[in-house]
Order: structure tokens, then sequence, then C-alpha cells
């Protein structure tokens, strides 16, 4: 029944939305409110996504970056070169693929990242305000296992979406 209910995308109801508006909101909000306090840090939304991704993935490619933001490789491209020129992030040959950059953050970055991780630390706690730790934990437990189950089926239909009539394969 409960699935049932976060499922009803035809009966979608603003006051009750279904587990996708939901998290779209959830995202849409922490972002938001996430860019109000961290202006004094003069990056864009996209620039410190980015810095976070790669202090948590030292070395990871331009392209690996860009899958990881949802964003395309030349958008990523124009991200990196900004916080290159501010001294964030050094771009590095890749030893096996010269074609290929491998990104690592500078010294300096990291008191940038101090700054992203206090006014992450912040906001989610005063976003979970009023929850106990055994709701976070089933909360996360079972996005963890949404999460999953998406990476399984977009690996599982990558290259595989369906033709239109009259196109030929």
């Amino acid at each position: 029944m409960l699935k049932h209910l976060l499922f009803a995308a035809m009966q979608h109801d603003p006051a009750n939305p279904t587990l996708g508006y939901l998290i779209a909101d959830l995202t849409r909000l922490f972002g938001r409110v996430f860019d109000r306090r961290a202006a004094h840090l003069g990056l864009t939304r996209a620039q410190w996504r980015a810095l976070k991704r790669i202090h948590d993935r030292q070395g990871l490619s331009q392209v690996e970056l860009a899958d990881e933001l949802d964003m395309e490789p030349i958008a990523v491209g124009r991200v990196v070169d900004r916080l290159q020129k501010a001294g964030f992030v050094e771009r590095r040959a890749d030893p096996d693929d010269r074609r290929r950059w491998r990104l690592h953050l500078l010294p300096q970055a990291m008191q940038v990242m101090d700054g992203i991780v206090d006014v992450s630390t912040q906001l989610r706690s005063e976003a979970l305000e009023g929850l106990s730790d055994d709701d976070v934990e089933a909360t996360l437990q079972a996005l963890r296992h949404i999460r999953d189950n998406l990476v399984r089926l977009d690996r599982d239909g990558r290259g595989t979406a369906p033709r239109k009539e009259g196109h030929p394969a």
C-alpha cells in the first residue's frame, strides 16, 4: 500500500508529493539554502559541487566528473578552467592516455573546502532537526537502496534506448 502511495504519479497531490517529486524538491531546496549560506565563499553551485567531487576522488578525469555532476563535458571543462584559474584545481596528464586530464585539488582549495564542509554540516544538522537517529538511519538506508537500484537500471539501460518506429537501428 505504501509503495502505491509513493509512486501514484497519476494521482499527484502537491500536498503529498510522490517520491520523485519529493527528492527533486529536497535537492532544489538544499541547493538554494546552501547557495545563500555559501555565497561568501565566492563559488557557483557548479564550482563547489566540482570541488567536492574532486576532493572525494582525487585524480578523477573531467569525463568522470561530468558524469558524476550530470553535466556536459564541455560545461565541466569551463568550470574546471575557472577553478584552475582561481588556483584551486590542477590538471595533470593521465600517464596512460595523453588525451585525458586528471583533476587534483591544490592546497589553496582546502580553505574553501573547509568552508563548504562547515556550511554543509550546519545545514544538514538544521534540516534533520526533530528526527531521531533511527529515523535518519532508516531514511539513509532506504535512499541508498533506491540509488543502488537506479544505478543498476541506468547501467543496464545504457545503449538500449527504444527505437522510434520507422527509424532503422
